[in-house]
């Protein structure tokens, strides 16, 4: 299964190889801003903004009220996977 997952930007962490710090799932993950930004972008305003992530890219933007709804979703997937965690793993594998 394919999942795009839902991320908060909270740094830059290279402005100029267009790299972020997102929060996915309660853990610090570096992101690429390339699917979602253009050269020569203010990088620091995406910072705050929710995104979905695939595969370590930043795909879309997404309203803060979606990502919660989605995380809300995938923590109860992981609750009925009888708290093994599998889900998180998997998704930040």
């Amino acid at each position: 299964m394919c999942l795009g997952v839902p991320a908060k930007i909270i740094a830059i962490a290279d402005a100029r190889r267009m790299l972020a710090v997102a929060d996915i799932l309660s853990e610090r993950r570096e992101i690429d801003l390339s699917c979602i930004a253009e050269p020569g972008d203010a990088m620091t305003d995406l910072i705050g903004q929710w995104v979905l992530v695939h595969l370590g890219f930043a795909l879309s933007r997404v309203e803060e009220a979606d990502a919660r709804v989605t995380l809300d979703l995938l923590r109860q997937i992981d609750e009925a996977e009888a708290g093994r965690g599998h889900l998180k793993a998997s998704l930040l594998a």
